[in-house]
């Protein structure tokens, strides 16, 4: 018989060790997801490097990042920014938080996050841009109280994706599908901008060509092909996580 939360840890992790593959994420970063019953709670791995994360990992929290799991596990410190985008924004299932090389240099310059591309439009037409300094000052550049979350959701706002000052992105999604679609692609288009600007001016989508490319984009047909891709090439590498041992 099928078991939701089962389900949604492998999922969780397989998400996590797909976005680390394709170069998103590396030693630091991580997604979660939203329960699969119980709204008011959410899923993510212990303390632990993304292209690790196995389903045993899978801790659960409450919207106040309140640790559900018994035991003395540590989970990441960044929590908050799941759980309090997750209190803010109900249509919201997955929220993955990365570092990304290409698109740290818009998080340094300030210079606007643009779709050059088709599948770069799952950016949304804007990209946000919050600063930790606007309203807390000087800190380890790491969010670690609510407060700090519910600033990032703030500026987030109705958006896909917010940048945050010499920190990194956070991106979310309808569903782990989406949201690990959307790094990816954002990611990639980041690495094609900033090639581009090398060879001279760049000009991004138009709103109406964002609009319907990013509507067009995350359709099931097209996600579902890239998810079947990049699951692959997990499998090829020998890299899918294990499943959990029934008991």
């Amino acid at each position: 018989m099928p078991n939701a939360v089962e389900d949604a840890c492998y999922a969780l992790a397989l998400a996590n060790r797909i976005v680390a593959y394709e170069g998103v994420l590396d030693g630091f970063g991580h997604i979660s997801v939203r329960h699969p019953t119980n709204p008011n709670h959410y899923l993510l791995s212990r303390s632990r490097s993304p292209e690790l994360v196995e389903p045993a990992d899978i801790l659960e929290f409450t919207l106040d990042s309140k640790k559900v799991t018994p035991g003395d596990i540590l989970p990441y410190g960044e929590c908050v920014i799941h759980g309090e985008i997750y209190k803010a924004r109900p249509d919201v299932t997955a929220v993955c938080h990365h570092h990304s090389a290409a698109v740290l240099p818009f998080c340094v310059t300030g210079v606007d996050l643009v779709p050059i591309m088709g599948l770069g439009a799952t950016m949304g037409a804007v990209v946000p841009f919050w600063d930790s300094a606007d309203e807390f000052g000087d800190t380890p550049m790491v969010l670690t109280t609510a407060e700090h979350g519910a600033s990032l959701a703030r500026a987030l706002g109705a958006h896909a994706m917010v940048l945050m000052r010499r920190h990194g992105a956070t991106v979310v999604g309808a569903s782990l599908q989406e949201v690990v679609f959307r790094s990816i692609h954002t990611h990639r288009n980041a690495e094609l901008l900033l090639r581009a600007r090398a060879l001279g001016p760049v000009t991004p989508l138009s709103k109406g060509e964002a609009e319907m490319a990013c509507a067009y984009s995350l359709r099931e047909r097209p996600m579902s092909r890239a998810w079947e891709y990049w699951v692959t090439r997990l499998t090829k590498a020998g890299e899918l996580p294990p499943r959990m041992a029934q008991a």
